[in-house]
């Protein structure tokens, strides 16, 4: 029995969907759940699951097509069993030269065509042995016209993010070359949110330091007893989501979003906190905040940090926040100016930790001193309240205690 492999339903805020990569192809053997297809959305990649035991039969829509939702992939014959090794490759093979099978793009088999050629004449460089246009071209000698994007060669160091999309082969200009790569949806998504928020908010940056002293000597302390009692290691990100939460029911205009002409405030703490993966950057939610523990904390931004590096996150998880968290000093950075991420209106960035002369009570001491930078929307938070809040940050993590006192 036929069955129909589809895209699944996307979100509101998702248009449409590209397909990553077929991790099947036509006659190979699948079971019930098992991932046929990776489709990337702006945000996230969704695993398209075998709707049924049975063989693969026809792939329609190829990598690197824009899809929509319920849109068909491709058939699956349903019950059916996998065809011997020979034959497999003989049903692919038809299915590759034939002029409506999905297994090579039709802009390949155009160039075949147009070459007097069939696939089984030329050997396919692609993912399963697929045939891509630069094999064309090469079989032809060079004469076969190729378009300017092509199917991505097999580059062991490409990352993954990049060698999922079409890219054209290396040109060489001397003993210098280029090669052009499509931008993955997610980038290209990242740039139109990074230039939204330049050219659609008012957007200002204020800094202060905070002495990481208190902190480091807090953990030195507790972190074996806490780990042992939580099962999670005590980092500092959770005492600066702590202390955000905290402060942020202080000033309820740095967790509130801009909607049409209304100032929309957040009666909750929905911190994103940015998350580096292969595929980009990217702001699972941790919600409620303001009602976890800091054991609670460290446990989600764990469980994202490791779904993130595997490419497991959903929709669900990043979307809805009202402020966000980020880190660059993870990466050596000193001091930075965050990005909105609209439509909040304000964002925290962290940065590393350096010892450096500070005057306390009088003294020139060496302290572990971190910058920190609030960028805000002007048009919805006054610099006095933004100053105020950082200010706040500041007090909160010089003085964990006032945490846990709620003062």
């Amino acid at each position: 029995m036929s069955t129909q492999i589809k895209v699944p339903v996307l979100p509101e805020s998702v248009a449409d969907a590209t397909i990553l990569t077929w991790q099947k192809k036509p006659g190979d053997a699948v079971k019930r759940d098992e991932v046929l297809v990776e489709v990337e959305t702006d945000k996230v990649v969704l695993e398209v699951p075998a709707p049924a035991d049975g063989v693969l039969a026809t792939i329609i829509a190829d990598e690197g097509a824009v899809v929509t939702a319920e849109e068909i992939l491709g058939t699956m014959d349903a019950g059916a069993v996998a065809a011997e090794p020979a034959a497999a490759t003989a049903a692919v093979s038809a299915v590759e030269s034939s002029p409506t099978g999905g297994a090579t793009s039709p802009s390949v088999r155009q160039m075949l065509a147009e070459n007097n050629l069939t696939s089984d004449q030329v050997a396919g460089s692609g993912k399963n042995g697929r045939i891509t246009k630069s094999d064309v071209a090469s079989h032809a000698g060079g004469t076969a016209s190729v378009a300017p994007v092509a199917a991505p060669p097999a580059a062991a160091s490409v990352s993954p993010a990049i060698a999922a999309v079409p890219s054209q082969p290396p040109v060489a200009v001397g003993d210098r070359s280029e090669r052009r790569v499509p931008m993955s949806r997610l980038r290209a998504r990242i740039a139109e949110r990074l230039l939204q928020a330049s050219q659609s908010t008012a957007m200002l940056t204020t800094f202060n330091e905070v002495n990481m002293q208190p902190i480091k000597d807090l953990r030195a302390q507790y972190k074996d007893h806490f780990e042992k009692a939580h099962g999670v290691r005590l980092g500092f990100m959770s005492i600066f989501v702590k202390a955000a939460t905290e402060a942020l029911k202080r000033f309820p205009d740095i967790n509130a979003s801009l909607d049409g002409d209304d100032v929309v405030y957040h009666g909750y703490c929905d911190v994103g906190i940015a998350v580096s993966s292969d595929r980009g950057l990217v702001v699972p939610v941790i919600r409620d905040a303001e009602h976890l523990s800091l054991a609670g904390i460290e446990g989600q931004i764990g469980e994202y940090a490791g779904r993130a590096k595997e490419g497991k996150l959903g929709m669900d998880d990043l979307t809805g926040g009202t402020f966000t968290i980020t880190n660059g000093g993870v990466f050596g950075s000193l001091m930075s100016t965050p990005i909105l991420n609209p439509p909040q209106s304000a964002i925290l960035g962290m940065h590393s930790i350096q010892e450096r002369p500070i005057a306390l009570n009088g003294e020139v001491v060496i302290r572990p001193m971190m910058y920190i930078a609030l960028s805000y929307d002007h048009r919805i938070v006054d610099g006095q309240g933004a100053v105020t809040f950082l200010k706040t940050i500041k007090e909160l993590v010089e003085e964990p205690a006032k945490i846990l006192l709620d003062i």
